[in-house]
């Protein structure tokens, strides 16, 4: 075999510093650390959208939300778009997708509405797109037996489904959960709960055993499916995503307790803040009113002490995660492929977790939530390297093809890494990223439309219609305590990377298809 295999895990929802070669103080991840030790770390990844959906089909395209159409989440990934799984197929690899796919809704349908919206003989400025887009929705899985998935789906030629988060998933995952515990309806309903004394936002200690729990399901079946390529010298790609360490917070069994609140600390308090942003303020009053928040993926602020036991249960989610991560990798190695496999982890977003009493996600792009882990473990390469280069979740596909020496399709954003893997190359000058909601939320009268520059030293962002924006030099302020928008000392940088970022914005125009005639 010459061209290179992979296998590629996505958690969702995990910061980049939450993890032990990150450097965190207190979560042990002795797996993918081992990971990173044999590659390289990039430690300013960011993704093209802090949000599951768009940034996922962003993970697949290499493309910005706004050219691939998966805006913001209850969008589809339209079929006609190409990914660069189909690529990968197209030049003789076997895919394989096991876990959260979460690039067509996967919530039975429903009549959401945003403000702009208006029911006429004709609702949309586009005829609906042709195919199948209900294959993540719960009625799919109803039926006795396994759904048979109908592939190739966005280039994956073996999909295993996981659907929803934390102990209550769907998919094939909840088809193999019927067939083994008769009782499956029990574990999974709300007077089930095992007790406990937390008071975070949606901790759940589920009486889910672990070798019930979804994680364990998607360890398993990725085992499974590289044990099933032992001999043979086809390469492959294998896409491993985890639905953890997405709220709720329910890590269950032994994980419940592995990490205790007392051993974090929410440092980073919303008087850390010199200059809170509207919705900062808005969210604030929320939470000294004792409002709860519009929806339960709606971020919020919380106090000290739920904030800590958030963490402590974050913590169990990921070592239950590094478990399976562990176990995968003995598999990738019994397989007989550890040795011409490029193995990469990372997350579709982070967290608030704590950032300025925050908790989940939202339309304020701070590091927390759009920084992630990447790593980039290749047996041909330099071991443990770290790479300070900016890049981005639209990069991965690029890197990808790259390694596997396949050109990748015209319209294609994503830059490769691959010259950055000896932690000399420079990585990008600057990059965007793009927040779309689907509701009004955090005090915005129309849903929030948010697109930021980063850059090594600033990350400056606009909001749709407001009169203020945010500037933060990340040099002097890793932490964005102090906005700097409307400091005079600051005007020339804002005006600056506003123009640089007029100037990304006007180059983001779809450039695929390209012309078939001069006029």
């Amino acid at each position: 075999m010459s061209r290179p295999c992979f296998v590629v895990f996505v958690t969702d929802q995990q910061r980049a510093d939450w993890l032990g070669c990150m450097g965190h103080p207190v979560l042990r991840t002795p797996n993918i650390d081992a990971i990173a030790a044999r590659g390289t770390i990039f430690e300013s990844f960011h993704v093209a959208s802090p949000v599951c959906m768009p940034n996922r089909a962003s993970m697949l395209t290499g493309r910005y939300p706004s050219q691939h159409g998966l805006r913001y989440n209850g969008c589809t990934l339209p079929q006609r778009a190409n990914t660069f799984v189909e690529v990968l197929a197209a030049a003789g690899y076997d895919t394989a997708a096991i876990g959260k796919s979460h690039i067509q809704p996967f919530t039975d349908l429903d009549a959401l509405h945003g403000a702009d919206g208006g029911e006429g003989p004709i609702a949309e400025a586009w005829k609906p797109e042709p195919g199948d887009y209900a294959n993540e929705e719960p009625s799919r899985y109803d039926s006795e037996g396994r759904y048979a998935f109908p592939t190739p789906y966005y280039g994956y030629a073996h999909v295993d489904m996981v659907t929803g988060h934390g102990d209550i998933c769907g998919g094939h995952y909840r088809q193999w959960l019927r067939d083994r515990r008769p009782d499956w309806q029990a574990l999974l309903s709300p007077e089930a709960e095992l007790p406990h004394d937390y008071s975070c936002p949606q901790a759940r200690r589920t009486p889910m055993p672990e070798e019930l729990y979804p994680t364990a399901y998607i360890r398993d079946r990725a085992a499974e499916w590289l044990a099933g390529r032992k001999g043979d010298e086809t390469p492959f790609f294998l896409f491993v995503s985890f639905p953890d360490p997405h709220h709720p917070f329910n890590p269950p069994g032994r994980y419940w307790d592995l990490y205790g609140p007392d051993q974090f600390e929410a440092a980073l308090r919303y008087e850390s803040h010199r200059n809170p942003t509207p919705p900062m303020r808005w969210m604030h009053a929320q939470w000294q009113s004792g409002e709860g928040a519009r929806t339960p993926q709606t971020a919020r602020m919380v106090d000290g002490q739920a904030l800590r036991e958030a963490m402590a249960l974050t913590a169990g989610m990921i070592a239950m995660v590094d478990d399976a991560v562990g176990t995968v990798m003995q598999a990738l190695e019994a397989s007989g492929h550890a040795g011409n496999t490029v193995v990469c982890f990372t997350s579709d977003h982070g967290d608030y977790l704590g950032d300025f009493n925050m908790l989940l996600k939202g339309a304020l792009p701070f590091r927390s939530i759009t920084r992630v882990p990447f790593i980039w473990s290749d047996p041909d390469q330099r071991r443990g390297v770290r790479s300070s280069a900016l890049a981005s979740t639209i990069d991965l596909p690029a890197t990808v093809l790259d390694r596997a020496g396949v050109a990748p399709y015209h319209g294609m954003m994503g830059r490769s890494l691959m010259g950055c893997m000896d932690g000399r190359g420079a990585g990008r000058a600057d990059l965007l990223v793009e927040y779309n909601d689907g509701l009004p939320r955090l005090g915005f009268e129309r849903p929030a439309r948010v697109r930021a520059l980063i850059t090594p030293t600033h990350r400056l962002t606009l909001y749709r219609d407001q009169d203020w924006g945010e500037l933060y030099d990340l040099g002097a302020d890793p932490d964005e305590t102090h906005n700097l928008w409307e400091t005079p000392e600051a005007r020339e940088v804002r005006h600056a990377l506003t123009l640089r970022l007029a100037h990304r914005l006007t180059g983001l125009m779809d450039e695929s298809p390209r012309a078939i005639r001069l006029a």
